[in-house]
């Protein structure tokens, strides 16, 4: 087939959806594959066998990429309808998400420190538990890979969002404000979009605690930035 053919927008765009709706047939009859994580290998190994450039499938992929901004804004509805119960429990929302942002933040950075990586590869992982687009910034600014960034941000919001209610539950964690905070502020958007669709509050605590983890975590490694200059 000629080449031109795949740099053509259709092309992206038409992959992805046809992956994506191969996985959600897969989904609803084996409940435990992820669409994301099935759509994510799918796209790639058919760009390794058919040999065709990423570049190529990007032309197309970027127009997916802009529905990005206003799926994350339609999290917030979830939000705005739980304002209540949010309220009522924001100190302990606060604080849950505190802690997650500040150890997520050690023990990504101090574990890759501590086993030699260089700098730029340890700074890549600090923001791994916001969302993507903050977490490129912060590793562009703190001299990291935002490529790299990109893949470790989507890895952990995808790995949350498969293992992370059962996990939470698994270890007696059963509260829709505990599961909402903690998965909302280490798995931002994915982690967030799979509890919308089980629970309500759950979402809505989520959404809020993505937005809020996003927002402070930005702010603490300001201090880190001026250190490392």
């Amino acid at each position: 087939m000629d080449n031109a053919f795949f740099q053509q927008p259709m092309f992206g765009v038409s992959l992805t959806l046809i992956v994506y709706a191969i996985a959600q047939g897969l989904h609803k009859k084996w409940s435990k594959l992820h669409p994301l994580f099935i759509t994510s290998t799918g796209i790639i190994a058919i760009l390794l066998i058919c040999g065709i450039p990423y570049e190529s499938y990007r032309v197309g992929g970027d127009y997916i990429a802009l529905l990005l901004g206003p799926a994350t804004v339609g999290l917030g509805v979830p939000l705005y309808k739980q304002t209540r119960s949010i309220g009522r429990n924001l100190p302990a929302i606060l604080a849950g998400l505190t802690t997650g942002s500040i150890s997520a933040l050690v023990c990504a950075g101090g574990i890759t420190w501590s086993l030699g990586a260089a700098k730029n590869i340890w700074v890549t992982m600090i923001p791994k538990s916001v969302t993507t687009p903050i977490s490129v910034e912060i590793v562009r600014h703190l001299g990291g890979i935002p490529e790299l960034g990109v893949i470790v941000t989507t890895l952990t919001g995808l790995i949350g969002s498969m293992i992370g209610p059962e996990l939470l539950r698994l270890c007696g964690v059963r509260a829709d404000i505990a599961i909402g905070t903690a998965i909302g502020t280490a798995s931002h958007g994915i982690g967030t979009a799979r509890l919308v669709k089980e629970s309500e509050l759950q979402g809505g605590v989520s959404g809020f605690a993505m937005a809020a983890t996003g927002i402070f975590i930005s702010l603490l490694v300001i201090p880190l930035y001026w250190i490392l200059q």
